[in-house]
């Protein structure tokens, strides 16, 4: 028999067992699709933490008070004694490998417009912020560091300022009030979207740090001159982020007067450290799924044995008829051999067009940018291949080993 007749013969005899022949599929359908969605899913989840990490900056370092510790109690993150104007200028000045540097404070506000008024939030930063941070001034300019220095009252705005103050036209050169001094919008940015726990990073005004700190009073807490909240750092291309990080810790502990041995009071976060921890998550995630859905795979490819077995035994006069006949041993071995490998590759079809639903559900209702990779498909079509193979090779070799005269004698 050629191909054609035995894929055609393979079908009939899956046609007239069809119940059986369903069940038998549904581990196959179901380890095709588990494979699909959940990697699919795992997929989507990593683009969406690595375009989160690109709006923050892939390179860079967040510095950040700790906490305090007073006659045996310890106060709660950045209660210690605040960072200042000249630890940015130190760090600036002092450290190697680093393209930009900024302080930062923040305040919530509400900006005015017209008769338009908007709850947002003030962030005052050095001019080095929107290169360290990845933001892309689209329209106007961003203040420079002489006009950081100076207070001057000038605002770059995020894009949902835009939509909402001036109903999506340009702002530049407009006037907005926050607090009910007057600031000049000169420049927008581009929009960055929300974060992954849901924060809209476009609803923000972004002043000169003296500005906001002396007029707005973002940031000031105690009697600390000129604090910042967070510094950033961003590391150049190229350069040791551990030995980056090592330096500021060490000029840190020389300008907060830390003894030797005693813990930091302050913290160096590196989302290269995060990038890291995060790969070891998704390798460990991804080693999970797989043996998951091998599990599913192997149960399934133990019922179409199973299946196989049966139908050897119900057909066993018929193998002797063909064997008497003159069918070749390889004949009947390749005969159940296919009906195998066609049983897996309809599961295999059904489980892909059940894993696309699935996938295409779970993104439209987790809003997430989901999608089926090539290559998911072609392993998981694979995988039934195999499946269909090696689980039925046993079956289609038993059968081709029968004795034509105790076939033709099997009541």
């Amino acid at each position: 028999m050629n191909l054609f007749a035995s894929i055609r013969v393979a079908l009939v005899a899956l046609r007239v067992n069809f119940l059986r022949s369903a069940l038998a599929m549904l581990g196959i359908i179901i380890g095709v699709a588990s494979v699909i969605v959940l990697v699919s899913i795992s997929e989507g989840t990593k683009r969406a933490v690595e375009a989160q990490i690109d709006s923050f900056g892939a390179n860079l370092l967040i510095i950040r008070p700790g906490s305090s510790i007073f006659g045996g109690r310890r106060g709660g993150a950045g209660s210690a004694s605040p960072l200042t104007d000249l630890d940015v200028r130190a760090v600036r000045e002092e450290i190697a490998g680093l393209s930009g540097v900024s302080g930062e404070v923040r305040t919530s506000v509400t900006a005015v417009f017209g008769g338009v008024n908007w709850t947002t939030s003030v962030t005052g930063v050095n001019a080095d912020y929107f290169d360290a941070r990845g933001w892309i001034v689209d329209e106007g300019r961003a203040f420079s560091a002489a006009e950081d220095e100076s207070g001057r009252r000038y605002a770059v705005i995020g894009q949902t300022l835009v939509n909402e103050l001036f109903d999506g036209a340009s702002p530049v050169g407009q006037s907005l009030r926050v607090r009910g001094q007057p600031f000049e919008v000169i420049g927008t940015v581009e929009p960055k979207g929300e974060t992954s726990w849901g924060q809209d990073q476009d609803d923000v005004i972004f002043l000169p740090l003296e500005t906001a700190r002396s007029r707005l009073g973002a940031g000031v807490r105690g009697p600390t001159r000129d604090p910042v909240q967070t510094i950033y750092a961003d590391v150049s291309a190229g350069e040791d982020t551990d030995r980056v990080i090592a330096d500021i810790q060490d000029l840190l502990r020389i300008r907060r007067d830390i003894a030797p041995g005693a813990a930091d009071d302050f913290s160096v976060a590196s989302l290269a450290e995060f990038i890291r921890a995060r790969n070891e998550t998704e390798n460990q995630l991804g080693l999970l799924l797989a043996v998951g859905a091998g599990i599913v795979l192997l149960v399934g490819g133990i019922g179409i044995m199973n299946i196989m077995l049966v139908s050897v035994t119900e057909r066993t006069r018929e193998i002797g008829l063909r064997l008497a006949v003159g069918a070749k041993r390889r004949d009947i071995r390749n005969q159940f051999l296919i009906e195998s490998i066609v049983l897996c590759l309809i599961g295999g079809g059904l489980g892909l067009v059940a894993g696309i639903g699935g996938t295409s559900v779970y993104a439209n209702v987790g809003q997430l940018d989901i999608a089926v990779s090539p290559l998911i498909v072609g392993v998981a079509v694979g995988a039934s291949l195999f499946v269909g193979v090696f689980f039925g090779l046993y079956p289609a070799q038993r059968a081709s080993r029968l004795n034509p005269i105790d076939a033709l004698r099997f009541e």
